[in-house]
């Protein structure tokens, strides 16, 4: 059976480091074994991934914000590794939750967020399926296409 570490480097996934964060919040606290990410936006070296202002994902940009789940995903799995000692720590995914900023006539926000639960489930395998929200809103923060969160349980830290 493979490591949690093991599968990142397996599937060739690099962690990012956690973006700063845009506001007055902590991007992630532990309380006990359990760990809370704020939401996470698709930012690849700081830059926002597709943005697309107020409604933005339609049936048309469906892989785009699929693909942008995934970054998302990524920068809250780095977020929870922050105060984990490794990857290997984090000893199962709790519960995802994507945002969507939907277009009115879009309701593939299920679709979407199967971007997040896709690459949490190569990262961590069967502790990685985990509960889950997928809500369409109106806007996200800078303009996003999706925004995730996490809660995770980590042994041993």
């Amino acid at each position: 059976m493979l490591t949690n570490e093991e599968r990142l480097i397996k599937s060739g996934i690099v962690l990012p480091e956690i973006p700063a964060p845009a506001g007055l919040y902590q991007p992630v606290i532990r309380v006990g074994d359990m760990v809370y990410t704020s939401g996470q936006l698709p930012l690849v070296n700081g830059e926002l991934l597709n943005p697309g202002g107020r409604g933005c994902v339609t049936n048309e940009r469906e892989h785009e914000a699929t693909n942008a789940a995934r970054i998302a995903a990524l920068n809250a799995v780095a977020a929870v590794r922050s105060v984990a000692r490794s990857i290997d720590d984090i000893a199962r995914i709790v519960k995802l939750t994507v945002y969507v900023s939907s277009a009115e006539e879009f309701n593939n926000q299920h679709k979407v967020a199967n971007g997040a639960s896709e690459i949490i489930g190569t990262i961590f395998a069967d502790a990685g399926r985990h509960v889950r929200s997928a809500i369409g809103v109106s806007s996200l923060p800078l303009n996003a296409s999706v925004e995730v969160e996490l809660i995770a349980y980590c042994s041993d830290i």
